[in-house]
């Protein structure tokens, strides 16, 4: 929740222009002069000369960029995928003023802080263009695709005492959406799901176009920092964000010194107020961290982690000494001290899993202790599932019956999230791991209070699934949305909780 207090601001990025010569002439030197020198005024026909080469090469451009519509605009036929545009799916329209809040459910209690809850979330603004099919094949939009829209609730008291609560709406105005709004239809060829050749067309298109492969959507997380409020999706730079009247300020690259893709899931350090990013990128370097001073204004530290190739890195955990990374694939964890380097790394070698979100890290005693959701296999579509990718979906979903005939490890409960627990020694280089829940309830989407973070914890909040269900719609897209039907809330009872169960509470 953002406190009123906040006063986003919007800042102003600097630039340093540095120019270096190759020889340096003698001090002695003097510029030479020829006799009789003068000024000679800029010839009217190198003037014209220098408009008519401008605006040949912007004429080449315009040619060019109609040139690759015309070809998608013959090549490509778009159509609606269905599960985006129903139920809570369906994209909402944005409410130009806040809307007073009537005949509410409950009470606010009298010393809840005044301020705002927002939410952020993807809101297509062209649903039934969201399937692209071509003599390439065929590829889709993900939910995940969807244009920002934030949502805000606004808690504020009258002179009397009494609450106000209102809502409004608005999209995030990245750049991506301004392009697709003047347009008035799909800008991007969809591509994150899709037959392999179909999907590469999709990619160059989109380069040659837009100088990019995906748009900036800027959907999937709202974090505060320093003041001020940030919309993020981790392929771009942070959006800065007005809380008061949601409007979009601008790009926030801390003063020029970040020029990497932006986690969207920033953790800041408990203590300090720093913040701790990392972008990951297919192009090298493709693993850089960053921490960010308290104030927001400086990157106190930057490190390049050397990988050898680009990986989905979703989310990132911090302790007051350390960073931990959650490797997705090779199932492998790395803590590193948070301004330490990609020889600082101590790695750990845990069992086979994915890992999309963590409740938190710390430090206890010897050991770094991680908290967070664990997963068998990738929810993002790959060449396993693409053929029938409902059967992989209903199957994934569904709590795994190892005693059945037709037990497929490969394929059944790979998309079963669970409470998962990881203590690495940091002097003997050991790991305990194991589930922290039972089988019967699937969840995600781990919080805890943003207090606690990187230190020891009491309690967790995590969204429950109704894998059954979901597992029927045989459908990533529906399961989002029984994801939000409910939520369980956790007491981390004792300090070694694999050994020990937790206590878990309901809440519809």
């Amino acid at each position: 929740m953002f406190r009123d207090v906040l006063k986003p601001t919007a800042t102003a990025s600097r630039c340093r222009c540095r120019c270096r010569c190759s020889h340096r002439a003698p001090d002695h030197a003097r510029p030479f002069t020829p006799p009789n020198a003068i000024k000679v005024p800029p010839s009217p026909g190198l003037k014209k000369q220098a408009l008519l080469i401008q605006g040949m090469s912007q004429t080449l451009k315009s040619v060019s960029s109609n040139l690759l519509e015309r070809f998608i605009d013959r090549a490509y036929r778009f159509s609606e995928q269905p599960s985006l545009n129903e139920g809570n799916f369906r994209p909402v329209n944005e409410i130009d003023e806040a809307v007073l809040l009537n005949n509410l459910d409950g009470e606010v209690p009298g010393d809840f802080p005044e301020g705002v809850y927002i939410r952020n979330g993807p809101n297509p603004l062209n649903p039934t263009q969201t399937i692209a099919d071509s003599i390439f094949g065929s590829t889709s939009y993900m939910y995940y695709e969807g244009h920002g829209m934030l949502h805000a609730v606004y808690f504020n008291k009258s002179s009397l005492g009494e609450w106000k609560i209102s809502y409004r709406n608005k999209y995030v105005n990245s750049d991506t959406f301004q392009l697709e709004r003047k347009k008035n239809q799909v800008a991007f060829v969809p591509s994150a799901d899709g037959q392999p050749y179909a999907t590469l067309v999709a990619f160059l298109l989109n380069i040659l176009r837009f100088g990019k492969a995906v748009k900036d959507s800027a959907n999937t997380n709202i974090f505060e920092h320093a003041g001020r409020a940030f919309a993020i999706t981790e392929n771009h730079l942070p959006y800065e964000i007005n809380i008061n009247n949601l409007n979009t300020l601008g790009l926030y690259n801390i003063n020029g010194a970040w020029n990497q893709p932006f986690t969207s899931h920033p953790k800041k350090i408990h203590g300090s107020g720093e913040l701790v990013i990392m972008g990951t990128n297919t192009e090298k370097p493709h693993y850089v961290l960053g921490v960010i001073s308290s104030d927001g204004e400086r990157l106190v530290h930057k490190a390049d982690l050397k990988f050898e190739e680009g990986k989905l890195i979703h989310d990132i955990g911090v302790t007051k000494r350390f960073i931990e990374n959650d490797m997705n694939g090779k199932s492998r964890i790395g803590v590193m001290p948070r301004f330490g380097d990609a020889e600082s790394i101590i790695w750990f070698d845990v069992e086979n899993h994915c890992s999309y979100h963590l409740f938190n890290c710390f430090e206890d005693g010897n050991e770094v202790v991680i908290r967070g959701c664990r997963l068998l296999g990738s929810i993002i579509p790959s060449g396993r599932h693409r053929v029938d990718k409902s059967k992989w979906y209903g199957r994934a979903f569904l709590q795994p019956d190892k005693d059945s005939e037709d037990f497929d490890p490969s394929l059944d409960g790979n998309l079963f999230s669970r409470p998962y627990e990881w203590r690495l020694n940091l002097e003997n280089g050991s790991v305990h791991e194991g589930y922290i829940t039972c089988e019967k309830v699937a969840m995600d989407f781990p919080v805890i209070n943003d207090k606690f973070i990187g230190i020891q914890n009491k309690y967790g909040y995590a969204q429950v699934a109704d894998s059954l269900a979901t597992s029927k719609t045989g459908s990533y897209y529906r399961c989002k949305e029984i994801f939000r039907g409910a939520s369980s809330k956790k007491y981390f009872a004792s300090e070694s909780s694999i050994w020990f169960p937790w206590e878990l509470f309901l809440h519809k």
